[in-house]
């Protein structure tokens, strides 16, 4: 590594923490309806939304309709969004004249959309007009994002709220979240983009003379107003096939920070927003200590591994100083480590470099972060609400070392929320281990499959992985555009989603009636170094126990496999 290595992961972590107390209590102020700088300017906007919709905002729901009333908007919008995708050769802003989508293609990217996972099993510039870009999955960008984010305020309220029989209204904190968090966010994102250079424009495509004297045509379009948002918002569908590998997508490494750090600014931020809900920022620090201790052990093990040679090189005349393999020269190594860890930390996958082409262990990582529910900073929302499931599951576990009745918050753990928690740890495994089984032994799973031995089977747990765990980034070598693997992916999506929220709201629901005991000396501490290295380990045992058999038949066996010399 160099200098410069060493002063974007610098640039990369000050990008990231600096704002976050800001923005995090920005965040809370803005959707619990208090008065911030935006005020002024949206809340006309805001109160217009309501009564277009009917909405009253003085109406709160309890968990059972907050749900209902999610369910629904992700329904209309699936179905809508599958109607765009089957229909947009008929539609406008189609300078290309691409036909619609096949219904398969087309469910599992409206599933994709609808999500927040962003998978893609299509090339952008070539199967999907500027409406589908901007009308479908441009709008999908942020009200999935939004969702996440709702979902994440009402379990907050939950934990918060004394004796209360209510989360909120779905229908306003989906419309705060959108013009309060995103919007402001992503415009001035998608200048600073412009500005780099990333299109944004109705124009069909230029014609460019090569080098070599041949004609190539450039695809344009609107894309850096969806680039921003799908850092930001954590989608990660990328304008281009290549995603952020694409010149078009991230032409210059400005511009691949600003990306990078957007991935995770506002999972960074929400952290805070949760400390001003329960008004304890020593829960924040905990929390986002463990988040960064996870993270940056991900992101040491992904630098060196991409640094070393690979062991095929032995004796041969090469540069040995890491491998570029896959990986966009503009960027280098470190850069490349850098988004892979990002963005499967997060919920993004987005990319900027192809992961199939990393080494066993630094393809690994991104595995192991999806594999751990993305809760190291994870999705906007669903990062934190799936982190706060992990603490309550510490604290379930330290009650029981002890032989006291867990308790968070003064809120005790009892029966019915041990029951939801243990359900939502069964989300992944069924997604992953099961789903994955099946398309490693049906001939049409296996198919799909471009490498023989311990990396064909990475491929699909990467695959069945990024999909439950709503992430969206793939080994490009994985071939994911036939029926069975879009049928089978867009379940491993809605499984991973909804197998999540709907206990997460449900477990709100039951906190927030409760009654909230004092915290004394008996208390357990959820503040402190204790706290965080038994949040740590817990996470660590739970994707340890679960999936480590399988990593081992996948990754760890390709890596020892190439250190004694062999190949597949």
């Amino acid at each position: 590594m160099a200098m410069h290595d060493v002063l974007l992961i610098g640039a990369f972590f000050v990008l990231v923490l600096a704002p976050a107390p800001w923005l995090g209590r920005f965040i809370h102020r803005a959707m619990e309806g208090q008065r911030t700088w935006l005020s002024p300017l949206l809340s006309p906007l805001e109160r217009f939304c309501y009564r277009s919709a009917g909405v009253d905002p003085a109406i709160e729901q309890d968990w059972r309709r907050y749900a209902l009333s999610l369910l629904a908007f992700n329904g209309v919008s699936l179905v809508l969004l599958v109607a765009v995708l089957m229909l947009q050769g008929a539609l406008p802003l189609n300078p290309q004249k691409v036909a619609g989508m096949d219904w398969p293609l087309a469910l599992n990217t409206a599933v994709s959309f609808v999500t927040n996972t962003n998978w893609q099993a299509y090339s952008g510039e070539a199967q999907l007009s500027y409406f589908s870009q901007m009308i479908g999955l441009g709008v999908q960008n942020f009200v999935s994002a939004a969702t996440g984010l709702a979902v994440l305020v009402a379990l907050c309220r939950g934990i918060a709220r004394r004796s209360a029989a209510t989360l909120g209204n779905f229908w306003i904190d989906l419309t705060r979240a959108t013009l309060y968090v995103l919007l402001p966010l992503a415009i001035p994102l998608a200048l600073l983009l412009v500005w780099q250079g990333v299109p944004q424009s109705f124009a069909h495509a230029v014609t460019a003379t090569t080098w070599q004297g041949a004609e190539q045509s450039l695809p344009l379009g609107p894309a850096a107003s969806q680039i921003a948002i799908k850092q930001l918002g954590t989608n990660g569908g990328g304008f281009f096939g290549v995603n952020s590998a694409h010149p078009f997508e991230n032409p210059t490494a400005f511009s691949n920070l600003l990306e990078v750090a957007a991935i995770l600014l506002i999972p960074a931020a929400l952290v805070f927003s949760y400390g001003h809900y329960v008004k304890d920022l020593r829960q924040s620090r905990a929390i986002l200590a463990c988040m960064l201790l996870l993270f940056c052990i991900g992101l040491g093990v992904a630098v060196w591994a991409e640094w070393q040679p690979n062991p095929a090189w032995a004796g041969l005349p090469v540069e040995q100083a890491g491998s570029l393999e896959g990986k966009e020269s503009r960027f280098g190594i470190t850069a490349s480590a850098l988004w892979a860890t990002a963005t499967s930390a997060a919920s993004n996958g987005s990319v900027n470099a192809m992961h199939d082409s990393f080494s066993a262990l630094g393809g690994m990582v991104p595995l192991v972060n999806m594999m751990l529910g993305e809760v190291i900073f994870g999705g906007v929302g669903a990062g934190l609400y799936g982190m706060l499931l992990f603490v309550l599951i510490a604290v379930f576990l330290a009650g029981l070392m002890v032989g006291r009745t867990p308790e968070y918050l003064g809120k005790k753990l009892e029966a019915r929320e041990v029951r939801l928690l243990v359900l939502s740890l069964l989300v992944m495994p069924i997604g992953v281990l099961l789903l994955g089984a099946l398309a490693a032994i049906l001939p049409a799973g296996v198919a799909a499959v471009s490498n023989p031995g311990p990396h064909g089977l990475s491929q699909i747990l990467y695959a069945y992985t990024s999909g439950a765990g709503n992430n969206g980034s793939a080994f490009a070598g994985f071939g994911a555009g036939s029926t069975y693997h879009n049928l089978m992916i867009a379940l491993a999506m809605l499984l991973g989603r909804y197998g999540i929220i709907l206990p997460v709201l449900a477990i709100a629901g039951g906190l927030a009636m409760k009654r909230a005991a004092p915290l004394g000396q008996d208390s357990f501490p959820t503040h402190g170094p204790l706290f965080v290295g038994l949040l740590t380990a817990t996470l660590l045992l739970v994707g340890g126990l679960t999936f480590f058999p399988v990593l081992a038949l996948g990754p760890l066996a390709e890596h020892l496999g190439q250190l004694a010399g062999l190949s597949w």
